[in-house]
């Protein structure tokens, strides 16, 4: 039984947490906020609450494994999860809109064909089963195994099989999502819908690689949920397993160092200079904030994957309405942008700011436990927005409110109040630089898209979450936990869940 000392409180950091306590292991999280669960925050003002984070739960998988391996109870035995059906709404630049129903590809084709035209569906599904084999490809070296040692070979192998097209007399194929969404799908909307899935992580569509693609086969396949009473609920049910588990939490204190023993990780720095030691560290926090704990040992070496450069962030705004939710009104409706290029040029090129109108998430939960009483209604706004972004938030924040009255009609004369919460906000949660939110992991593009791997160059120690090995979002997160723990119980010869 080895002493291990976990730095953070996020949903990677957790999972590992209790994993490892289930193996036996004397485990202690060390958090610098007064709370768990990293962005998974909730806002809470006048009887009306909020997700602040992550508002919806792709994968939910990830987290049945999590419970049912630390506890063999099901996940649906400590949070409720309702799945979300249709699974997005989406409204058009050109006014065109489209729900598409969750988990049927013959409902998302007739849907398509009848909001866009003749063949605008049999285009988008056959695009799925191409991102499908994507899918399949990529899924157990990209998520459920340690970086291979040859990353490299991910770096260069793209697994989305993109169809041959004539372009300037030569036969090219898609190598970027852009390229997916122009040559294969043929039509600005699917476009749109195609690369709104990209964005939504801070992915630039015409950078990110083709094997992008499976975010939106993601959706389609395993179904978007939702955590009744929001997804600060999952949040609480890990923290609560990990309890259960004897994992011990020391909230409010700050790590400030890790002490390294002859070339091994063996505990932990407080800020009021007290040491924790550990024969392991388990470090939940982004790659600058864990190169300012460690002095003079090099954590990655020239050949590893390094850090990747900073991402975009999020600006969120809270909205309080009077008047209930309509029945049969979506989960999540997403506003396409008119100038599609100026809001990329915006957050991934030169432009000073974000158009009038950017694309924008409108999420409307219809959940009684986020209201005063059903004659009010909860909404959120999320709109993806550069890092340290220097725009005037409120100015963002109303334009993002225009933008949604496209979904929302009488939307302003509902308005009761709104809070907005910045690129700072999350900062300040997460710690990560300017409030950069990471992606998750993908092949090709000469590795930009991967993320370093869990060991090290300090021995004992391991690096969990979405700045590291497989990335960003929530599953990923959870997947980072089952990998640190494996790496820890079975050693180097780990190789993932079989």
């Amino acid at each position: 039984m080895a002493r291990i000392a976990v730095i953070g409180a996020g949903m990677g950091a957790m999972a590992a947490a209790a994993r490892l306590a289930v193996a036996g292991h004397r485990v202690t999280v060390y958090e610098r906020t007064e709370t768990y669960g990293g962005a998974l925050r909730r806002f809470e003002r006048d009887g009306f609450a909020f997700d602040t984070g992550p508002g919806l739960l792709p994968l939910p998988a990830v987290y049945r494994d999590l419970f049912l391996k630390t506890g063999k109870e099901p996940l649906e035995d400590r949070v409720e999860l309702v799945q979300v059906d249709p699974s997005a709404r989406h409204v058009f630049a050109d006014g065109a809109e489209v729900s598409l129903p969750n988990v049927s590809r013959a409902g998302v084709v007739a849907a398509l064909d009848e909001a866009l035209g003749a063949g605008a569906g049999r285009r988008w599904g056959d695009f799925l089963v191409r991102a499908r084999e994507a899918w399949d490809r990529a899924r157990r070296p990209l998520l459920e195994e340690p970086l291979w040692p040859n990353w490299q070979v991910l770096a260069e192998r793209e697994p989305y099989p993109a169809v041959p097209h004539k372009r300037l007399l030569r036969t090219r194929q898609a190598g970027t999502l852009a390229e997916v969404g122009a040559w294969e799908l043929r039509d600005p909307r699917l476009a749109a819908l195609l690369e709104s899935h990209a964005l939504a992580y801070g992915l630039d569509p015409r950078t990110a690689p083709a094997s992008t693609a499976v975010l939106p086969y993601l959706d389609h396949a395993f179904g978007t949920w939702y955590v009744r009473g929001g997804l600060r609920e999952l949040a609480r049910a890990v923290y609560e397993r990990c309890l259960a588990r004897r994992v011990e939490f020391v909230l409010g204190t700050e790590v400030t160092g890790i002490v390294d023993k002859d070339g091994r990780a063996a505990g932990v720095e407080l800020a009021d200079g007290t040491v924790a030691e550990a024969e392991f560290v388990v470090a939940g926090v982004p790659p600058r904030t864990l190169d300012g704990m460690v002095r003079g040992t090099a954590l990655r070496g020239a050949g590893e994957v390094p850090p990747q450069p900073g991402a975009p962030s999020r600006l969120t705004v809270l909205l309080a309405l009077r008047g209930g939710r309509p029945e049969g009104t979506a989960h999540r409706t997403v506003v396409h942008t008119e100038d599609r290029a100026a809001e990329l040029d915006a957050l991934f090129g030169t432009a000073p700011e974000l158009p009038e109108r950017p694309t924008v998430a409108v999420s409307r939960p219809g959940d009684p436990a986020l209201v005063p009483d059903p004659e009010h209604e909860a909404v959120t706004l999320t709109a993806t927005v550069p890092a340290s972004a220097s725009a005037d938030p409120r100015k963002q924040a109303d334009r993002m409110i225009a933008v949604a009255s496209r979904a929302i009609p009488g939307l302003r004369d509902r308005l009761l109040w709104h809070e907005v919460r910045t690129p700072a906000d999350i900062a300040r949660v997460t710690g990560a630089e300017g409030g950069a939110v990471p992606a998750p992991a993908f092949a090709a593009a000469g590795g930009r898209l991967l993320h370093p791997a869990n060991t090290t160059g300090l021995t004992g120690l391991f690096t969990v979450g979405g700045w590291s090995h497989p990335g960003g979002g929530l599953p990923h997160a959870g997947m980072s936990g089952a990998l640190v723990a494996g790496l820890i119980v079975e050693g180097p010869e780990f190789r993932g869940s079989q």
